[in-house]
């Protein structure tokens, strides 16, 4: 007879339908502590009124669409909400989507990437430092940015450049715009 172990563990959960668990593993590497966190430093006016696409939901939805490019937005959030397919959630408009996308605004995901940007790799991970150095690349052409009317008028050059750690190839720091100032 072989012996059971039984681990119990405390998990704390936002409320209501779109609670960590529902929105898949972006809740479990976002905590929603911190998302709450930098929408009340860069939003704090978003959550006046109850909407069908809480400020925390676009947050995680914004994420989503950085993990699934190759998808419009109703794609998306029907990946993001997989897992609540038994409480036949109604699927918003790609219009409501595109509100809440600019509800939000970038201020939340430029201080999200702030909080958790940083190297991955241990100092003993091949190819992660030399003679006891980080080695980082800077790498221009990582990021594409539409080339909408939109951005033409903010910038004449739509580029950027990012700083990656070179042995686990993530961002370290980014930059969009005229990258030549």
């Amino acid at each position: 007879m072989s012996a059971q172990s039984v681990i119990t563990r405390v998990i704390r959960v936002a409320s209501g339908v779109f609670a960590p668990g529902h929105l898949g593993e972006l809740t479990q590497i976002v905590p929603f502590e911190m998302v709450d966190a930098v929408l009340a430093e860069s939003v704090p006016a978003t959550q006046r009124r109850v909407r069908l696409l809480p400020a925390r939901v676009t947050v995680y939805f914004l994420l989503a669409m950085g993990l699934f490019p190759e998808h419009g937005y109703r794609g998306v959030w029907s990946k993001l909400t997989a897992g609540l397919a038994e409480l036949m959630l109604l699927t918003p408009t790609a219009s409501a989507l595109r509100q809440a996308r600019r509800r939000v605004g970038p201020g939340p995901l430029a201080a999200l990437f702030e909080l958790l940007a940083g190297p991955l790799a241990w100092p003993r991970t091949p190819g992660a430092c030399w003679r006891g150095l980080r080695l980082v690349a800077i790498d221009g052409t990582g990021v594409a940015i539409p080339d909408s009317k939109a951005n033409q008028a903010w910038t004449d050059k739509t580029r950027t450049a990012s700083h990656a750690d070179a042995g686990t190839h993530t961002r370290l720091d980014c930059a969009i715009g005229n990258v030549d100032q």
